[in-house]
């Protein structure tokens, strides 16, 4: 279903393919977002990661975390640090502070070293925290 599809139908058939009455609303915000050509996408390419965060967090219910998750998965940013994401806390503190919990700081410097390619590390992270193999 392209933008205009999505922007031009109303929540209760969102709702009917199992999303939530919130998530409709958020998703058809998104498309009236990029119908209306709110969203900066052809120069998202030239904008730094906070400048990113900042266009896509206009749309109701994209929050930082999943601005990030879209620097990470979609736009392929390699340096990107989800401080609010629970899988990176909890390998953090279990592979870092012996299970105690890090302040956003203690993270921030722990994961210093890893720049420019944060997200690579977050990726291992991740996988640390579910050993088992993935078949993509």
């Amino acid at each position: 279903m392209n933008v205009v599809k999505v922007a031009s139908t109303n929540s209760e058939r969102i709702r009917s393919c199992g999303v939530t009455r919130q998530k409709s609303a958020y998703l058809l915000d998104l498309a009236q977002h990029f119908q209306d050509g709110k969203l900066e996408t052809h120069s998202w390419n030239r904008l730094d990661d906070e400048q990113v965060i900042t266009d896509v967090t206009q749309v109701k219910g994209v929050g930082r975390w999943t601005a990030e998750m879209f620097l990470i998965f979609h736009l392929l940013r390699p340096d990107v640090l989800p401080l609010g994401d629970i899988g990176i806390q909890k390998a953090m503190r279990l592979h870092f502070n012996d299970g105690d919990p890090m302040s956003e700081d203690a993270m921030t410097a722990r994961a210093e070293p890893w720049r420019p390619w944060r997200s690579v590390a977050v990726w291992y992270l991740w996988r640390s925290l579910d050993p088992q193999p993935v078949d993509y």
